[in-house]
């Protein structure tokens, strides 16, 4: 077995091993997939691509960190902004198509969420002003910001370190395995009902193909900017400005399996991105950069 191979195998067992573990405490303790404690409880486990890639990095490869892609390059800004803004457009697209096809309807003002998502027993606190109704998506585009080095995470892991290594010379084979793999990284959680829980069993094939749309944009962002920081904003973006938008503007009233942001109608604006992206040749072979980061 050669280093590199060495490395890919190390990776992803203590990348699923890790995680798998560290989510099974909370599942065994019965904690419900859509409550705050079980999301704070698998948390730990979401930083486990992170670990596991410093772990072969460091001490089973030896390789260091020259092509970690530490460094933030603003100098690359519209890569950043892309990153951080790109889930407001695909909730637009979400919310035009789910009216265009009579799959279901938002609530701007967000009242049926609130009955849906607030535990039993707690009121709803009422209408809120247009105002405040407003400045949500600022809101969430602000918590994106705070939400990145969590996200760095997972993207050290998946983007920074197991994307640039499968089929190296060939990056768009390189994304889809990297996202089939990601996918099933979270079958644990998703059986369990925690993106899909109308469809926990169907979800198992959705998913994975909405990670490796996302894969494909994550690693362009990756690549092109070289810096892991840029994907990190994109899967921060991902979660709490689009899966947040969507769950404010349709839960409680539509089918996530269909409006969701990795759900089927999201497949229509991502797929269409990351499909632009392969045809006009922008994800070109990684060269490791000189980062300054080495062993």
């Amino acid at each position: 077995m050669n280093t590199k191979t060495k490395g890919i195998v190390s990776y992803l067992v203590l990348a699923f091993g890790l995680a798998w573990i560290l989510w099974e405490i909370p599942i065994r303790l019965g904690l419900e997939p859509e409550s705050q404690l079980f999301q704070a409880a698998i948390l730990p486990g979401a930083f486990s691509p992170a670990i596991s890639a410093i772990i072969v990095r460091k001490w089973i490869t030896g390789e260091g960190f020259t092509d970690a892609g530490f460094r933030l390059h603003f100098r690359k800004w519209p890569y950043y902004l892309v990153a951080w803004l790109l889930p407001l457009m695909v909730v637009g697209v979400i919310i035009l198509l789910a009216s265009l096809f009579d799959i279901a309807s938002p609530d701007f003002t967000t009242e049926r969420a609130l009955k849906t998502l607030l535990p039993e027993g707690v009121e709803p606190p009422g209408s809120y002003p247009s105002t405040v109704l407003m400045l949500i998506p600022l809101q969430l585009l602000f918590t994106a910001l705070l939400a990145t080095p969590v996200l760095w995470g997972e993207e050290f892991g998946w983007r920074g370190y197991l994307q640039l290594r499968l089929f190296a010379d060939r990056p768009v084979l390189a994304a889809v395995s990297t996202g089939i793999i990601w996918g099933i990284w979270h079958y644990p959680v998703n059986l369990r009902g925690y993106n899909f829980p109308e469809h926990p069993v169907a979800g198992l094939i959705v998913f994975p193909v909405s990670t490796v749309i996302l894969s494909v944009i994550f690693g362009w962002l990756r690549l092109r900017s070289g810096s892991i920081w840029t994907a990190s904003l994109a899967h921060a973006s991902t979660n709490a400005v689009g899966g947040s938008l969507i769950m404010l503007y349709f839960a409680g009233g539509a089918d996530m399996l269909f409006v969701g942001y990795t759900g089927l109608l999201a497949w229509i604006p991502l797929g269409l991105f990351a499909l632009w992206i392969i045809l006009a040749g922008r994800m070109k072979p990684h060269v490791p950069e000189d980062t300054g980061n080495g062993k």
